[in-house]
């Protein structure tokens, strides 16, 4: 299930389906195989990060370097697990769990102030100072219960974040 020659079965479209909680309708999930095999230009059944840099809109992305953490070597039911979180039909705690990954750059499960800072920079470049990204990043977790020296685990991190609707209902080029 990842080699260009390769067919998906029946079997393995509903085993996808089923990974990524029925947010892809079989079309849909044909739709992104066919584009996980362009990508796969080795026919390795996985991704890497190289393969996924050729993608011009994720290599422009300021979080690339990020996302390249959590994307290298995906085959191909994580690929659409992974993309699963762009779906308009992804509930919002999906949405801000891939988010708070994004921030979790060491995967321990924890994001601190200087992580969210870090991410925030890479966001915002020289259109905002350090200084006043520590005002705004300070506010936003003073007013939510939390201090600059919090740890916030991910439900700490949807109860700080989650009210916010992520604007992440993009649409998935799958030709």
């Amino acid at each position: 299930m990842g080699n260009t020659s390769s067919m998906l079965t029946q079997y393995d479209i509903e085993e996808v389906q089923s990974h990524c909680q029925d947010l892809f309708e079989q079309q849909e999930i044909l739709s992104l195989y066919q584009r996980f095999c362009q990508l796969d230009r080795n026919a390795k059944g996985f991704i890497s990060s190289d393969e996924f840099l050729s993608v011009p809109e994720f290599a422009m992305n300021p979080l690339s370097l990020r996302l390249l953490k959590m994307v290298d070597a995906l085959n191909f039911k994580d690929f659409v697990a992974f993309l699963s979180a762009f779906s308009a039909k992804a509930s919002l705690k999906q949405k801000v769990k891939l988010i708070f990954q994004v921030y979790d750059s060491d995967c321990n499960g924890k994001v601190s102030f200087k992580d969210i800072m870090e991410v925030l920079r890479d966001l915002s470049g020289s259109f905002m100072s350090d200084e006043q990204r520590e005002q705004v990043l300070s506010q936003v977790l003073n007013e939510a219960g939390y201090t600059n020296e919090s740890f916030l685990t991910l439900e700490d991190f949807i109860k700080v974040f989650g009210s916010c609707k992520p604007e992440m209902d993009v649409e998935i080029p799958v030709d």
